[in-house]
């Protein structure tokens, strides 16, 4: 049985095209929900909460019976720090540096909630960068590409040239495990 049209709870992009990818029907419906009052002590437990609490949101204003719903977070990660979205070009550039020649952890939570299953899942997606350029940094930055991501970059972009090995899912990284879900969705 192929399931039917699914409420995608986030205005990202990226989880849209991941769904389009996939030959999923969805409808693309944002949830508002403020992260900043998040209190976590780990990375997982931040995505874990920032996820829920869309989740909740999303259950308070949708049906699941009508649509299932989809609700996920991503947070990045490099030496033991939560890296959010920048607050400026500084900020932008020292989230960055902390990722250059090292490792950086995307985890993803996701729930998918229908009238028969309640999913939970939290994912990793670990990248070993090298040490970034100074000068294509530099560029980067002045672009404004960073801005509005988690990390200050996606790695289908800026840090894509930069990746020496990777261990778990792009589409993880890209906020939304989609090689967890889609057993779950043909049942």
């Amino acid at each position: 049985m192929k399931t039917k049209k699914i409420r995608l709870c986030s205005q990202s992009e990226s989880r849209a095209l991941i769904l389009r990818s996939a030959g999923l029907d969805y409808l693309q419906s944002p949830i508002d929900y403020d992260e900043e009052k998040i209190s976590a002590h780990s990375a997982k437990n931040f995505v874990y909460q920032a996820t829920m609490g869309k989740y909740k949101a999303a259950l308070r204003k949708y049906d699941y019976n009508e649509y299932p719903l989809l609700c996920a977070d991503t947070v990045v990660t490099a030496q033991n720090k939560i890296l959010r979205k920048a607050k400026d070009i500084d900020d932008a550039r020292a989230i960055l540096l902390s990722q250059s020649a090292n490792t950086t952890s995307i985890i993803t939570c996701m729930i998918y909630k229908s009238d028969s299953l309640e999913l939970i899942d939290i994912s990793s997606t670990d990248y070993l960068f090298s040490m970034f350029d100074k000068e294509k940094l530099d560029a980067y930055l002045d672009s404004g590409e960073w801005r509005g991501k988690a990390g200050g970059c996606m790695v289908e972009g800026f840090c894509k040239s930069y990746i020496k090995e990777v261990k778990g899912y792009e589409s993880c990284a890209m906020g939304l495990s989609i090689e967890i879900l889609l057993p779950y969705l043909h049942l």
